[in-house]
C-alpha cells in the first residue's frame, strides 16, 4: 500500500512538472508499468527506488530543451538528477534511497557506472518502451 501511495504522488508530481505534455507523461507511466513487470525477475531490488527512477527517469528532458534548445540522454542525464532530488524530497524516501534514485536517473542513458539491479531495471523498461514506440511510429 506504501508503494501505491509513493507511485501516486510521484506520478502527481511527474504530470504537474511535464504539464501539458502528454507523450512524455504517457512514455514515464509505461515505463513504470514495464519496470514494475521486470520486478519480478529482480527479488532484491528495492521497489521504491524502481518506482521513482522510472516515474522521473525524464525529467532532465524539459530543463534540457529551455535551456540548449535540445536534449540528448547525456543532458538528460545531466539535468534530471538535480530536480529530482528537489521532486524526492516531498517525499519519505530515505536520503540514501534519493541519492541512489539520483545516481541511476544520472546514469540510465550511459554505460552503468553502478552496479545497481534497480538502474538495470530501468534500462530494460525505457528500452521495451522505446522499442514498442519506434514500431508504432513505422507501421
Amino acid at each position: 500500500m506504501e508503494n501505491e501511495r509513493l507511485k501516486g504522488q510521484l506520478i502527481k508530481i511527474m504530470a504537474i512538472f511535464f504539464e501539458e505534455d502528454y507523450r512524455r507523461i504517457t512514455h514515464a507511466i509505461e515505463v513504470l508499468k514495464h519496470a514494475e513487470e521486470t520486478l519480478n525477475d529482480y527479488p532484491q531490488a528495492d521497489k521504491e527506488i524502481v518506482i521513482a527512477s522510472a516515474i522521473l527517469h525524464d525529467v532532465g528532458i524539459k530543463p534540457s530543451e529551455a535551456e540548449l534548445g535540445y536534449n540528448t540522454g547525456k543532458t538528460q542525464e545531466q539535468y534530471g538528477p538535480p530536480l529530482v532530488k528537489k521532486m524526492l524530497s516531498a517525499t519519505n524516501l530515505a536520503p540514501e534511497k534519493i541519492k541512489k534514485i539520483c545516481e541511476i536517473i544520472g546514469n540510465h542513458h550511459s554505460t552503468s557506472r553502478y552496479n545497481y539491479q534497480e538502474l538495470e531495471i530501468l534500462k530494460i523498461a525505457d528500452h521495451i518502451v522505446n522499442k514498442l514506440d519506434n514500431q508504432q511510429k513505422t507501421n
